[in-house]
């Protein structure tokens, strides 16, 4: 009985899988959250995950989903940044949305990290600067702002360097950058204080800090409505969202992906046949302080396309 179980359980999983995986499914395992299912190319994931829709507040979603006028997106996407490619606009909310940053079963809020607000939401030198720095060590401990699901844990190319995206229950995405480690993979569940990354200075940075964002459906908002950074603490566990919680929001662009880009920096578009070495005699610079700009090592291969920062 059980071995029938269990292998009915496999051929589901197997042909749900090959729909949508070059790979195959190699086995499946129990744990303490559920079968995992093992891929030919030795990845794995949990069976809950495989159609996991992203909704993490269902309340939230109905609202937006009932009014025809507003084409929210926001999938679940665990490769992209920006799942709604920023096409969704706060300027479409034509109505008042209530919602509670904790309640009873998710009460708890934690800095994501303890230190000094360095540079604030807004404009910076002429750039869009989504988000708060906060200054730190590289290697301090970076935790979890929330309680949710983990959705994008990777280096981001377009400047954020080491990245975590969270999504949490309350309807709101949180951006953690320029890690110097992941601690977390997609798909993962954390808890708010939970360890999800090392602070750094990858991607586009000076010196080691956090870059720390909150998003409504990819439009970020100004995390000082939410947080007060001084004292702590939520500045109120209600949040009213509409239009005007965005006011004064820096208009997206091309190059305001990298949100703590700096004026005066210097960047070099990857093309066939670039080396590090190369680069850096072009710009009169050496191959340590490339690396150390971009946070990658001697021995990274460079990617066709790629930016990387020169000065």
């Amino acid at each position: 009985m059980q071995f029938t179980i269990r292998f009915t359980l496999f051929f589901i999983i197997f042909a749900s899988a090959l729909t949508a995986r070059s790979q195959y499914v190699l086995d499946t395992l129990d744990s303490e959250r559920g079968p995992m299912v093992i891929y030919s190319n030795y990845t794995w994931e949990y069976l809950e995950d495989m159609h996991f829709d992203g909704i993490m507040n269902s309340y939230l979603y109905d609202i937006l989903a009932a009014d025809s006028t507003l084409n929210f997106t926001h999938d679940w996407d665990t490769e992209v940044c920006y799942p709604s490619n920023l096409q969704n606009s706060y300027s479409d909310l034509k109505d008042t949305i209530w919602l509670c940053t904790v309640d009873s079963m998710y009460s708890e809020f934690v800095m994501p990290f303890d230190g000094r607000v360095t540079s604030r939401y807004g404009w910076r030198r002429g750039r869009p600067h989504h988000g708060i720095d906060i200054g730190l060590r590289t290697g301090d401990t970076v935790r979890a702002a929330f309680s949710g699901r983990v959705r994008y844990a990777k280096y981001n190319e377009s400047g954020f360097g080491n990245l975590v995206i969270i999504r949490h229950y309350n309807g709101l995405e949180t951006f953690y950058a320029h890690l110097s480690k992941h601690m977390v993979v997609p798909n993962q569940l954390v808890n708010a204080g939970d360890p999800i990354g090392l602070g750094g200075n990858t991607g586009r940075s000076y010196g080691a800090h956090l870059h720390f964002e909150v998003r409504f459906f990819d439009i970020p908002i100004n995390p000082e409505r939410i947080i007060d950074f001084d004292k702590k603490e939520l500045v109120d566990e209600n949040l009213f969202v509409h239009s005007g919680l965005f006011k004064g929001s820096p208009s997206y662009s091309s190059s305001s992906a990298s949100s703590a880009s700096t004026s005066g920096a210097t960047y070099h578009k990857v093309r066939s046949g670039d080396t590090l070495g190369h680069i850096a005699a072009k710009y009169r610079t050496t191959v340590s302080r490339l690396c150390s700009l971009n946070g990658i090592r001697q021995t990274t291969i460079l990617q066709i396309g790629q930016t990387l920062r020169v000065r």
